[in-house]
């Protein structure tokens, strides 16, 4: 096995966590048994309550809560039978859309009111993620890896918009919280395997209970495991996941041990240029495209009621990612090369691919400490919780080249002779203090205050060849504030309004490549280390929500506006460089509907974003037909004005779900998504347009997408389940980039690039697919 796909075994530096963390745990088996009145009087169970901080035990009821909180439940996940979370949310959470960047389902670009997360270096990352209370954006860019959060593990999401400062660095458009099932749940187990299209192989097991005495501790455990060939050509993936926890409750004490580990192979072709998807969608650009990821996370949440009505919380974790990629791409430097023909070249077949291999080891640590409590007296009702977090991380990371050609199926051949690009060693350290209080001066009034300082550390040490470029060491300091308040107009409908402040400080990737002069190849070369200013987004909400005995709806207006947003520039299909631009600006309305009559459940959705830059700038785009008309712009540049519209966001998207029960065995689902259309990366100026040298309108069309599902129940609690994805079998693509093809219609590479055409480079989206499974459930 080729060292870029190996994985090292590694002493983990955090192993003393690992350590405090088990003897914690096992010192509650022999915590004498006291007998006080726990916090039921905190816990209101027949009110749905929200976490409304990453640390357990600061709970709210949904009533309460100032913003347009959406929650999925575990019969939900089940129900859904998406394979991976981007899936999951794409369907049930309204404002949520995804571009399928990768053409792989576990690598999605994730978008909520105009603020994406996503598992790709360079894109723009504005939502936090939260796996039990444990931060998930990984440090070395703030991206997510989909692949790596165990979706049969899930009992719960909560997906809080807005910047909420109490969730932390990069809440800037909202924050995903993920809860995992607990052994003091309900006791069961289930057994399930599906197949269908593409190859399509998945088995999953998991057990809930607390084997032997009753006191003994709760265990649950998930496995599962998935592969696919792929609906596009050389596109095979694996997931194989490990869940499980220990739960132990003794008097005052709680205290849950998790582990999560996952080992994946994810192909993802990425976009494709739009001549070539016309000839045949199943085709791809270049290959190999390929990511490895071995993740470990070890997560220990504890408890300590103080009284009945005070808390003490606190979280550990460590975790480690380790990432092997391996991109065939475009070699950068033939155009204007000694072989390119347009520059007196002699136009030989030579070093016009690259092999573009990654090694990365991002391991993090750290933990949480919260105080809360519930007081009531004459004088109203307050909620108040103080706290204190510390993250630490640390990333290795190293890039080669080796120059190669193209075969036949534009896969990069002969590639020999491995050549150091960087070598790097990137460092994080963040500590916050926050403070919050819910006050109801009277019943029907809540108002809640919130604050929360941060003090983040980036540093680079440079370890490659042309060391010490990327030497940096930069401190961001901020201090975020959040007001809201809820009014409950009758006993039917509340009205709420929020405002908040979040931050988030460059990561070494972006520091790292942020340099208009020597830009990157993606997914994280990185040539030098400028320095970048923190995002600071400030969003206001306000709306209107009500419950009329079956049915629920909800009402809201918002506006978030970037101050310094980071942005990756693309100088050609596979290069660019990260910048702060001016400020940025999303604002919309978002509405949804949903009730119970008799046998039906259904559902709408609709979500208006209008994301648009608030700053005029010149950005390089070299593949847009409007490159250069501005005087006051270079030659590949745009002139991006105030009010142009950011590409990869729909405006309007409409969502519509409906679960009908024919009899105690029958259950049928549908689901149907609709986007209308967007603008592609490189056109942020809106301007680009077919014609001449420039192929490709620079906008994805909107579209609308239906499928369907089935459920039985056969004796012995055997379960037959299947589904149709894409039933009429649409062709649309739900993102896009302006880029180079140097390829001609045979899909052989051309050695003069004065032949080579701008394109509008597309990613399609998946054609019908049918999946039917086995489920036992006891």
């Amino acid at each position: 096995m080729p060292p870029h796909f190996s994985f090292y075994r590694q002493q983990p530096r955090g192993m003393h966590l690992v350590l405090i963390a088990l003897a914690g745990f096992l010192s509650t088996t022999v915590w004498a048994e006291e007998k006080i009145q726990t916090a039921a009087a905190l816990a209101l169970p027949s009110i749905e309550v929200i976490g409304v901080s990453p640390v357990q035990g600061l709970d709210q009821p949904k009533r309460e809560i100032s913003s347009s909180v959406q929650s999925i439940d575990q019969h939900a996940v089940r129900a859904s039978g998406a394979a991976s979370l981007p899936e999951l949310m794409n369907a049930r959470l309204n404002g949520v859309t995804v571009n399928e960047i990768q053409g792989n389902p576990f690598q999605v670009d994730v978008n909520y009111r105009g603020f994406t997360v996503s598992p790709l270096l360079g894109t723009p990352q504005g939502l936090s993620v939260y796996q039990d209370g444990v931060r998930v954006n990984e440090p070395f860019g703030e991206s997510v890896n989909w692949d790596l959060i165990p979706r049969q593990a899930i009992a719960s999401i909560d997906l809080i918009p807005g910047s909420n400062p109490l969730f932390g660095l990069n809440t800037l458009g909202g924050a995903l919280s993920i809860h995992t099932k607990s052994g003091l749940d309900a006791a069961g187990s289930n057994v399930e395997t599906e197949v269908g299209s593409f190859g399509r192989r998945t088995a999953s097991a998991d057990f809930s209970g607390k084997p032997g005495a009753e006191n003994n501790p709760g265990v649950f455990f998930a496995a599962s495991t998935f592969r696919e060939e792929g609906w596009r050509d050389f596109s095979p993936s694996k997931v194989d996941q490990f869940f499980g926890k220990l739960s132990h409750y003794n008097g005052p004490l709680e205290m849950d041990l998790a582990w999560t580990h996952a080992d994946t192979d994810l192909t993802g072709n990425g976009l494709l240029p739009d001549a070539m998807l016309q000839a045949r969608r199943e085709g791809i650009f270049t290959k190999p495209d390929r990511t490895q990821n071995r993740l470990d996370l070890l997560s220990l949440n504890t408890a300590y009621w103080l009284d009945e009505n005070a808390r003490l919380s606190a979280t550990l974790y460590h975790r480690q990612n380790r990432t092997r990629t391996l991109n065939g791409d475009i070699n950068n430097d033939f155009e204007g090369g000694l072989h390119d023909m347009a520059t007196g070249g002699d136009g030989l077949n030579i070093d016009t691919a690259a092999n573009n291999r990654t090694r990365s080891t991002q391991m993090s640590w750290g933990g949480a400490l919260q105080w809360s409590r519930l007081d009531n007296d004459n004088n109203g009702n307050h909620h108040v919780a103080f706290g204190a977090t510390y993250d630490a991380s640390r990333t290795t990371f190293a890039q080669t080249t080796a120059l190669g050609i193209f075969d036949a199926q534009r896969g990069v051949i002969n590639a020999t002779g491995e050549v150091l690009d960087n070598q790097l060693i990137g460092t994080t350290r963040s500590g916050s203090l926050f403070a919050t209080d819910t006050w109801k001066p009277m019943r029907e009034i809540a108002m809640t205050t919130s604050l929360r300082y941060n003090h983040t550390r980036v540093t680079t040490h440079d370890q490659g060849p042309n060391a010490p470029a990327l030497e940096g060491d930069f401190t961001y300091t901020k201090l975020n504030p959040a007001l809201g308040f809820t009014w409950q107009l009758d006993p039917a409908i509340t009205a709420f309004a929020s405002a908040g402040q979040g931050n988030r400080a460059p990561s070494p990737i972006e520091l790292g490549c942020a340099d208009s002069a020597n830009p990157c190849s993606l997914p994280n070369a990185m040539q030098s280390d400028p320095y970048l200013k923190q995002v600071v987004t400030r969003t206001l909400e306000a709306g209107l929500r009500g419950q009329n005995d079956a049915l629920k709806w909800n009402a809201a207006a918002f506006t978030a506006e970037n101050h310094d947003d980071i942005l990756f520039v693309g100088t050609s299909t596979s290069q660019g460089y990260f910048t702060n631009f001016g400020r940025t600006r999303r604002r919309g309305v978002q509405l949804e509907m949903s009730a119970q009559h008799g046998a039906m459940d259904w559902r709408v959705g609709y979500s208006y974003v209008k994301a648009t830059y608030r700053s005029s700038a010149c950005l390089l785009s070299p593949d847009n037909s409007a490159r250069g008309l501005d005087a006051r712009c270079a030659a590949d540049e745009i002139s991006v004005q105030s009010g142009n519209r950011l590409p990869g966001i729909p405006l309007h998207s409409l969502k519509l779900g409906a679960d009908y029960v024919f009899n105690e065995r029958w259950l049928l689902t549908a689901d149907a998504v609709g986007y209308s259309r967007q603008y592609v990366r490189g056109n942020e100026n809106n301007a680009h347009q077919a014609g001449g040298a420039f192929f490709g309108s620079g906008d994805a069309k909107g579209y609308a997408v239906l499928n369907l599902g089935a459920r039985v129940k056969l004796d012995r609690g055997w379960e037959l389940f299947g589904r149709v994805n894409n039933l009429f079998d649409r062709h649309y693509a739900n993102a896009g980039a302006l880029g180079q093809n140097p390829f001609d219609a045979a899909g052989t590479f051309q050695t003069n690039s004065d032949q080579w055409h701008h394109e509008t480079f597309y990613a399609p989206g998946a054609p019908r697919a049918v999946y039917f499974g086995l489920r036992l459930v006891r």
